[in-house]
């Protein structure tokens, strides 16, 4: 079991992709489900998304306060409605991140952090594919409420802990189609009925 409530958000657009990424299908499963699977663990599951979009059996469905305003805001839905505590937030285009993954960052968890990152070799820090804690809430809150958007503010200097050395097989994004057929093990994929 994971220490932590999971809150994926498949509230965006897809532009890049085309259509609705999270039913796009890799490996014989949709995008979606792959992440779910990663996080299945979990003591608690958000799913983030307008209501009626997708179905997944176990998770409870929650729209974004902000529609539209990016993943600090599905941010900010997962702290309000997440148990107290950690939680493992990511988006649907992060197929590959593991329970093996998430395991990595709740032991990296410090007393007086409130935010623990995987480090990319090239990219660094991975704001998306985190975990936040809920006492974040105020903070980002407050942050949306100025007009920022940036994911990677959420939380205050100081108060991150960068994971550095994990495979590099775990930071496999989504964002076009041609993205699946470079997925270690994926072939290019069709949408799901």
């Amino acid at each position: 079991m994971l220490p932590a409530t999971a809150a994926i958000t498949a509230g965006g657009q897809s532009s890049r992709f085309g259509s609705d990424k999270a039913l796009a299908c890799w490996q014989g499963r949709t995008l979606l489900d792959h992440v779910a699977a990663g996080l299945a663990g979990c003591e608690r599951r958000l799913l983030l998304a307008p209501r009626g979009r997708y179905s997944l059996p176990g998770w409870e469905i929650w729209p974004d306060a902000r529609p539209g305003e990016g993943p600090l805001a599905g941010l900010e839905t997962a702290l309000t409605h997440a148990s107290p505590g950690w939680v493992a937030f990511t988006g649907v285009d992060n197929p590959a991140l593991s329970p093996e993954y998430w395991h990595a960052l709740l032991a990296a968890r410090r007393p007086n952090a409130r935010s623990v990152q995987a480090v990319h070799p090239e990219r660094g820090p991975q704001p998306l594919g985190a975990l936040y804690h809920t006492d974040l809430l105020p903070h980002v809150t407050a942050l949306l409420d100025a007009g920022e958007r940036r994911l990677r503010l959420a939380a205050p200097a100081g108060q991150t802990v960068l994971v550095p050395g994990l495979p590099p097989g775990f930071f496999q994004n989504v964002n076009r189609p041609a993205d699946l057929a470079g997925l270690s093990g994926g072939k290019q994929g069709s949408e799901a009925n």
